[in-house]
């Protein structure tokens, strides 16, 4: 395990948890990499007053925000909806730290810069703050949905600014009816490694899988808000967790020896998120993945490799996993930290034949948020049977790894007969934001207890 500090620079460190030991002809080897990111100014996610920090440490006068509004015509039904999400943006705008660049767009079939007004970022002070309040007074509903042309308008803005941590934050109410679907995702293309974007949905007429992929593509958060009246304190969250981000754009390098192929890279807390597909070509046999902005906090990555047969008694490295934070203008790119994994084959067949507790744990956690996805998508389409046993063989899994939350919202899809062995019923009638509380929420993992 290797370590990187500087001043103001949260301090990185990798741990690998893995069985190495391989039999004879095996050749598949699973990791579960730890990363974590401590100190550096951050304060896990609380809003800092005072100076900026340092280059790369993050900081307000490093960091820019774009708060996207939903505005179409569904957002005045119930009216109060409206006026959840002018108080719920009036709240994130009180969370800014001053120094903080940024700009407030309403979303309809187009997208409009509300404030500052000028196709750039205001910076956040006591005035700023107060004269984007009193903007956000003007926002009335009415109009379609078009969310590609949101997140373009919040690509612009942030491209006007000289900062490090780009990130929007979305809220819709609605389907995206009113362009293509390939229009939203090659706006989602375009943004990617741009800025990140956690994307909410409010309400229960909007689509799930939308905002997830949202939030996916953008390497953000998703959720619901059921019920408009939480939307406050949800902003509020948000552009705390927001505030805390020190480090922009770190990359998980993954180098390989020839002959090894890689089956999968993923993140598996505190979220499933898959980065097999994302990877960019970082020089001979090695690939960078995404992970976005870091603050105070630790998640684990899920690395499968597939390494040549060898003999008894040998042993190679499988992988070499490090974290790098790109090159400033001019310079060479910053290793903050790394971890190895190994190979070792042997003819003791206990050692070849156990399971590493971390990635067992984090094997279920993935199968548990597949198995949801399955079970609700074979419900909606009139598959019971399929999806009795998917959503059954969800609630064994959270019952066996412990992931309380996520428990709970399948109680409210299914009646459990036996969580151990997984028996459940499809309950008759289900609530739909008990329904789709559970689909956008499904990613979610609890960590391995160590």
């Amino acid at each position: 395990m290797a370590n990187f500090s500087k001043s103001n620079v949260p301090q990185f460190s990798v741990e690998v948890y893995q069985n190495e030991y391989l039999p004879e002809g095996g050749r598949e080897v699973n990791g579960i990499i730890t990363v974590t990111s401590t100190g550096g100014g951050t304060t896990g996610g609380v809003p800092l007053s005072g100076a900026a920090t340092s280059h790369a440490g993050g900081g307000a006068a490093n960091a820019a925000v774009v708060i996207m509004v939903d505005c179409s015509g569904s957002m005045d039904y119930p009216p109060t909806k409206m006026r959840n999400a002018r108080d719920a943006t009036a709240a994130a705008i009180d969370t800014l730290r001053d120094g903080t660049s940024f700009a407030v767009v309403s979303g309809t079939h187009v997208a409009k810069d509300v404030y500052p007004g000028n196709g750039r970022l205001a910076v956040a002070d006591a005035q700023t703050k107060a004269q984007a309040k009193e903007a956000l007074r003007r926002l009335s509903a009415g109009g379609g949905t078009a969310i590609g042309t949101w997140l373009r308008l919040a690509d612009r803005l942030f491209g006007a600014a000289d900062v490090e941590i780009r990130h929007g934050i979305l809220l819709t109410d609605g389907r995206n009816e009113h362009e293509a679907p390939e229009d939203l995702r090659a706006a989602l293309d375009a943004c990617a490694g741009r800025f990140t974007c956690d994307a909410r949905g409010v309400g229960t007429d909007w689509e799930v899988k939308e905002v997830t992929a949202i939030a996916s593509a953008l390497l953000g958060t998703a959720d619901i808000v059921a019920d408009p009246s939480g939307l406050a304190a949800d902003f509020t969250q948000m552009m705390e967790n927001a505030m805390g981000k020190e480090v922009a754009d770190v990359a998980l390098r993954l180098w390989t020896p020839v002959g090894v192929e890689i089956k999968f890279v993923k993140q598996v807390a505190p979220t499933v998120a898959e980065l097999t597909g994302r990877r960019t070509e970082a020089g001979p046999r090695a690939g960078d993945y995404p992970t976005g902005s870091w603050g105070d906090e630790s998640r684990d990555y899920h690395v499968c490799v597939q390494v040549p047969e060898a003999g008894i008694g040998q042993e190679m490295l499988a992988a070499r996993v490090s974290l790098i934070l790109p090159a400033p203008a001019g310079g060479t790119p910053q290793t903050l930290s790394q971890g190895l994994v190994r190979a070792v084959w042997t003819d003791d067949m206990v050692a070849s034949t156990s399971i590493n507790p971390q990635v067992a744990h984090y094997t279920g956690q993935a199968e548990l948020a597949q198995v949801i996805q399955q079970g609700l998508d074979a419900r909606k389409s009139g598959d019971f049977d399929g999806a009795t046993a998917k959503l059954g063989r969800a609630v064994q899994l959270a019952s066996a790894s412990g992931n309380e939350d996520t428990a709970k919202l399948l109680s409210k899809v299914v009646d459990v007969v036996d969580a151990a062995t997984g028996t459940v019923r499809l309950k008759a009638k289900v609530a739909e934001a008990d329904e789709m509380t559970l689909e956008t929420r499904s990613t979610k993992t609890v960590r391995v207890k160590k």
